[in-house]
């Protein structure tokens, strides 16, 4: 049998990347200024922890406007949801078996 901790994935062990990872899960799309609230992290924080989820091809972004204001929304890709449920399921099974 395969140890669980196989399973888990180190671009999720950031409590921030965990977080985005989360939001994105139950949402469609979700804005960089509602993660940075939701979070509770500066912009450059959340920016370098979303630039590491798109180079992993975790999540995508799409530019927009609001009026004349640029608004930026990010989501998670089908691979993103794939591999984060693979890393909750590894979580899972490890807190399971430390009964």
């Amino acid at each position: 049998m395969k140890n669980p901790i196989e399973n888990l994935n180190k671009i999720f062990d950031s409590r921030i990347r965990l977080g985005i990872m989360s939001a994105l899960m139950v949402n469609d799309a979700v804005s960089f200024n509602e993660l940075k609230e939701l979070l509770d992290i500066t912009d450059g924080n959340l920016a370098s922890h979303l630039k590491t989820l798109e180079e992993s091809g975790f999540v995508k972004f799409q530019k927009g406007f609001i009026g004349r204001k640029t608004n930026t929304t990010y989501s998670i890709t089908k691979n993103g949801e794939k591999e984060f449920k693979l890393h909750l399921e590894a979580l899972t099974k490890m807190i399971g078996s430390v009964k």
